[in-house]
């Protein structure tokens, strides 16, 4: 439970909630970054519990592969995972650094290059919505289309105020969190169920 894990269960959590105000997510940690073991129980569990979208934080298909025998539905994480699971992949939130590590390891060479902190998204080409499944029509790719755009141009903040914890604690009343805020996420927001356990 990590800052960089919560701030993805968060932002899927309110882009959730920011179509249906009443849905909820659960929340299994597997604690690694790739265990296809653990990742296929966590989703199974998920589904038997009732779940009608898995998606996960971690690296293999076992999620999805998950979602398409139990006839349900899965959004990818890293990469477009569409061919193991053809009816229940919704989409894929895919990582693209390729460019980006090309230009630092340039830089390596040339002599120029600066330690820094990188924050690369939709607006850097660095995250990509893509491997849409049949579920997902044309005017529905319009619409996540349009909130790609407004993520990458700053008109759409995923964590604008309010913002709440699951327990009910207002973390930021106006305003948008900032990277120190981002980087000391430490709490699920309200639409999670159950409490988080830090190691």
């Amino acid at each position: 439970p990590i800052p960089e894990v919560l701030q993805g269960i968060n932002a899927f959590t309110r882009g959730l909630r920011s179509v249906k105000p009443d849905a909820t997510v659960r929340v299994i940690m597997v604690n690694s970054w790739f265990d296809p073991g653990k990742e296929r129980d966590a989703a199974l569990a998920l589904l038997d519990q009732g779940a009608d979208i898995v998606t996960h934080h971690t690296d293999s298909t076992a999620t999805v592969q998950a979602a398409e025998e139990r006839g349900k539905w899965a959004i990818a994480y890293h990469s477009d995972m569409l061919k193991f699971g053809p009816h229940a992949q919704l989409g894929a939130v895919t990582h693209h650094w390729g460019p980006y590590f090309t230009r630092e390891a340039q830089a390596v060479l040339d002599g120029t290059w600066k330690s820094d902190q990188v924050w690369g998204g939709f607006k850097e080409g660095m995250v990509a919505l893509e491997g849409f499944g049949p579920a997902v029509d044309d005017a529905l790719k319009a619409d996540l289309k349009a909130k790609e755009d407004a993520i990458a141009n700053g008109t759409l903040n995923v964590f604008a105020a309010p913002i709440k914890t699951n327990e009910g604690k207002v973390v930021l009343a106006e305003g948008a969190l900032d990277d120190k805020g981002l980087n000391a996420m430490d709490y699920y927001v309200e639409g999670v169920v159950g409490k988080l356990t830090k190691n």
